[in-house]
């Protein structure tokens, strides 16, 4: 049986801006019973559903600091309560703050980027995935990580840790549930940079230009429902990973640096005014 959305309920973090944006929007315009939006900034949310008014859908606006396991926790149980059990989730929220190691502060930048990129959504697949599994019916869960969680880049060391742990925690989850025989299918949206602010001055690879939001987000949507285990975008994504794997490192190193220009990609990084954790829609 093809999986839609069509009478389910959709959950996205990070929904007031961006790719959260465009993920919630494209719940609803396929026939979302309920639609129900996580994010930091309240005024965001307001904006997103007032454009979701319209629709059919019934949509759920709640403020919540992915940061934090209490708020992750207050929120979902009253989701459950006033919604139900989500049969989609999209764990989208996340941050970057693009600097040296030595020049990240050990909270405002380490401590926070883990807090909402990594631990965001363990907690939040966490508070909700008993749940899913009692009730036994097809969902699905969609994790956002990045490119930059298979390969070094310089100036992007706590980000591409965060998104290492992503994908490793992801994947496992994918293949523990699947061992269990539940019906719950985990992907892993591993994407180069996408034009949406979040990664503004960066500069993609060679053969790597930045890539729309809306095609990021048809292709990871389509690959949600579709339960594939991983969405890599572009397609450089993918043959970076493979040299990485059969080079020396040595070689590597030259080819990522001089010819890919992979290690250079975030020189001219600014991001958007203060970083602020809106969202991985952003990205």
């Amino acid at each position: 049986m093809v999986f839609t959305v069509q009478g389910r309920t959709v959950l996205v973090t990070g929904a007031g801006r961006g790719m959260g944006r465009l993920y919630a929007e494209r719940a609803a315009r396929e026939g979302a019973a309920a639609v129900v939006l996580w994010d930091v900034d309240g005024a965001a949310l307001e904006d997103v559903v007032a454009g979701l008014a319209s629709g059919t859908a019934s949509v759920h606006a709640y403020v919540v600091d992915v940061a934090s396991v209490e708020s992750i926790q207050a929120a979902a149980g009253a989701v459950l309560d006033d919604v139900g059990v989500p049969d989609v989730l999209v764990n989208n929220a996340g941050i970057v703050r693009g600097k040296y190691f030595w020049e990240h502060d050990h909270l405002a930048d380490i401590d926070l980027t883990l807090r909402i990129n990594a631990g965001g959504p363990m907690h939040v697949t966490r508070a909700f995935l008993p749940a899913m599994m009692e009730r036994g019916t097809p969902a699905r869960i969609l994790n956002v990580a990045s490119a930059s969680g298979t390969l070094a880049v310089p100036r992007m060391s706590v980000y591409a840790a965060s998104k290492w742990a992503v994908i490793g925690w992801s994947d496992s989850l994918r293949l523990e549930l699947a061992s269990m025989g539940h019906p719950i299918a985990v992907t892993t949206l591993i994407p180069s940079y996408i034009r949406t602010g979040m990664f503004e001055g960066a500069r993609g690879p060679l053969m790597t230009p930045l890539m729309e939001p809306e095609y990021v987000v048809d292709k990871a949507w389509r690959g949600t429902l579709a339960g594939k285990a991983r969405v890599q975008l572009p397609w450089t994504v993918q043959l970076a990973g493979t040299l990485r794997n059969l080079l020396p490192q040595p070689a590597w190193d030259v080819m990522a640096g001089r010819v890919f220009r992979v290690y250079g990609s975030m020189e001219h990084f600014t991001g958007r005014p203060g970083n602020a954790p809106t969202g991985k829609g952003d990205r």
